[in-house]
């Protein structure tokens, strides 16, 4: 069977795994729309999420970022999708060996001093094996599961059937750009080599952070679909939930500076601030790892960032309007402004206050929910929007960020540290400085 045949092939069972989980989710909710059955959507919920995590693969990943997405869901289903986790079941050492021999040829193993074929992280794409190069580095080896370019491709059709059916029950919120900003970045997740570059664009958007640490890409055992880079020994962060609030602090703000040191000065930010993507070294700096899934925004994009924090800030209608027409909102009405200030407010809140204070607070275990449940409610009942696709990694970069700041409990004045982030901002420097990385790192 040649490759052709045997992806059609993928696919063909993954529509029918996927399908059967869709159907029974439409079924559910036409049943409390057009015939009155009441369900319990949080019982529901749970099964949809137990569904989801059997399929493993990338769909399961798009539930955990739709879950990111306040607007995107009803919260029933954002919560019960905020608890997928990506623990899909590791491939086995003979099928690593035939994958491995795939990727390096028959003499791989012969590449490597040594190389485990016990996985040491199994994720919803790929595994991560742990193995020792000639000269005596250690290097982490990121190997893709087989069929993945299928399995997505599957499983995005499916997600337009779940979108559609969610649309359908509420139209709050059109969620086109939504499916196609998925679609891209799941599918650039596949090109190892073109994470290989993104790892490299990282070390030099912060090589003057000595407390943030990338891998350096170890080419000579790496393809398209294998990612080789140094071994990066660390902690979990939550580890540190109990130290010092002194430590708890700097962990915080070496984690502010990994994700938005890129964001403001490069208009780049890393999109999966998934607690397995970084790690703690004993000096409390911080190993970023995982660079499958970076997002570059137009330099306009991130001054509309910067001048709604301005808006909010001097109570500035006409400049907040600017901003959401420079994201790409259209016709906006007086009432959607003012509710998209709500939400605005609430992610901006901690940088508005010149105080040293945490950065905010859970409400039922999510971070964020009864802001997003308030917003939701106001949005549907003044009519529909269609949020611009750069907000999906924005916000998850945000409340995945926030949460671990909770978790830290950091006590930080927030508004110096971005102030201090911001100062002298020039989008046509921004622009330039942009084009020059993208050119030199080929993204």
């Amino acid at each position: 069977m040649n490759d052709k045949e045997n992806g059609f092939g993928v696919k063909l069972k993954r529509y029918g795994q996927v399908s059967g989980t869709m159907a029974n989710l439409a079924a559910t909710l036409a049943g409390e729309k057009y015939l009155g059955r009441a369900i319990e959507r949080g019982e529901h919920a749970e099964q949809l999420k137990n569904a989801l995590g059997k399929l493993k693969g990338p769909l399961m990943k798009v539930g955990q970022i739709l879950a990111t997405i306040p607007e995107a869901l009803p919260p029933e289903y954002a919560q019960a999708f905020q608890e997928l986790q990506s623990n899909a079941p590791p491939m086995g050492p003979a099928f690593v060996r035939r994958r491995m021999r795939n990727e390096l040829g028959a003499d791989w193993l012969d590449q490597f001093k040594d190389f485990s074929l016990e996985s040491s992280a199994a994720a919803s794409l790929g595994q991560v094996h742990k193995a020792t190069l000639h000269d005596g580095r250690s290097v982490a080896c990121k190997l893709q599961y087989p069929d993945m370019q299928s399995a997505i491709e599957a499983d995005l059709a499916q997600l337009k059937v779940l979108f559609s059916i969610f649309e359908t029950y509420d139209k709050t919120v059109k969620t086109k750009y939504v499916h196609q900003e998925l679609s891209e970045r799941l599918l650039e997740e596949l090109d190892y080599e073109r994470e290989a570059r993104q790892m490299q664009l990282y070390a030099h958007m912060l090589a003057d952070e000595a407390n943030v640490h990338v891998p350096e890409v170890v080419p000579e055992v790496s393809t398209p679909r294998l990612l080789s880079a140094t071994w990066l020994d660390g902690k979990a962060i939550l580890s540190y939930k109990d130290a010092s609030q002194e430590e708890r602090n700097t962990l915080a703000m070496n984690m502010f500076r990994a994700w938005y040191v890129p964001l403001y000065h490069y208009g780049v930010i890393h999109g999966d601030p998934h607690l397995g993507n970084y790690t703690v070294r004993d000096d409390l700096s911080i190993n970023l790892l995982d660079y499958g899934c970076i997002r570059v925004f137009p330099a306009k994009f991130v001054g509309g960032v910067i001048d709604l924090y301005h808006a909010l800030l001097r109570e500035d209608t006409d400049l907040a309007v600017h901003a959401y027409e420079t994201w790409g909102f259209e016709g906006l009405t007086k009432e959607q402004i003012e509710t998209l200030n709500i939400w605005a407010g609430f992610l901006y809140g901690p940088i508005m206050e010149d105080r040293v204070r945490p950065i905010g607070e859970v409400t039922n275990g999510i971070y964020g929910r009864e802001t997003a449940e308030k917003v939701h409610k106001r949005l549907r009942e003044l009519g529909s929007i269609t949020p611009p696709k750069e907000f999906v990694f924005m916000d998850r970069a945000a409340l995945g960020l926030g949460s671990v700041f909770l978790h830290l409990r950091a006590e930080i004045n927030w508004y110096q540290v971005f102030n201090g982030l911001i100062d002298g901002f020039d989008c046509d420097a921004l622009a330039a400085k942009q084009a020059q990385v993208c050119q030199q790192f080929d993204l």
